[in-house]
């Protein structure tokens, strides 16, 4: 997996991308990360990348041409790449978005936007996609743009352990990710749960199964209500599930009980 980011800050994305996993993961050749400064890009001494918007209003906006200059000196270098303008108009990222773009491309181009926005003609002409991180604005792409190479890199071969590393977290298979626990057995009066001391795998891993389906109905209904139940075809994964609802409706009972 290749990742190019166009930014004015590239000793920021840097500082957090080219160490700990992912940078140990590109050391070892499993992904490559490169950043670029849009400054270096422009055709003046004052290295401007911004101007006063057509129509008026406040603020500044990105130009197209240091934008275009950059984008194109990558994608002469390294080969045309899927590109996408991190923008809170895009499609919301997911955990589904990340497994998309790592199955469909080995190259992807991300373009962090500044002051009011990019001007819109580089967009039509060299964006794929906008891709928004929520429902909220952020100063800069930046912070957007590593969540986006974090996410889909971590789910290239060789970079986690193991494939389990991430299909067992929150949101791989539709379903939140259950609580973990580590030493001492016991902290500030609280126990880990017994079963997770038992030694018993099986039981452990449907206890987890359990735990997972009741912290999703719990916190996010609205994502539970996504879950297809027809991949469940064992009777041991169905009636796994019928526990969560029971157990969570027996919570549910008693927290009524002390709150009438």
């Amino acid at each position: 997996m290749n990742i190019d980011i166009l930014t004015l800050f590239p000793e920021s994305v840097d500082a957090m991308l080219n160490v700990s996993i992912l940078g140990r993961a590109q050391e070892r050749g499993y992904i490559a990360i490169r950043t670029h400064q849009i400054r270096a890009y422009t055709t003046n001494k004052q290295m401007q990348v911004d101007d006063y918007p057509y129509g008026g209003g406040r603020g500044a906006v990105m130009q197209a041409d240091p934008l275009y200059r950059c984008w194109t000196h990558v994608t002469e270098t390294y080969g045309p790449g899927h590109t996408i303008f991190l923008s809170p108009c895009g499609r919301t990222f997911t955990q589904e978005t990340a497994r998309e773009l790592k199955e469909r491309y080995e190259h992807l181009i991300l373009v962090c936007g500044h002051y009011e926005g990019v001007d819109q003609r580089f967009l039509d002409e060299c964006a794929d996609e906008e891709i928004s991180m929520g429902d909220f604005v952020l100063t800069g792409g930046e912070i957007p743009a590593m969540a986006v190479a974090d996410a889909v890199c971590r789910m290239v071969p060789g970079v986690l352990p193991d494939e389990e590393c991430f299909q067992e977290e929150s949101h791989w298979n539709g379903l939140l990710e259950y609580p973990q626990y580590s030493r001492p057995a016991v902290w500030h009066e609280r126990a880990v749960p017994e079963i997770l001391l038992s030694g018993d795998h099986g039981k452990v891993a449907a206890w987890r199964k359990k735990e997972s389906y009741k912290r999703t109905m719990r916190r996010r209904p609205d994502l539970f209500a996504k879950f297809d139940e027809s991949q469940l075809t064992t009777k041991a994964e169905k009636k796994i599930l019928q526990e969560a609802r029971d157990e969570l409706a027996a919570e549910s009972g008693d927290a009524r009980a002390e709150n009438p």
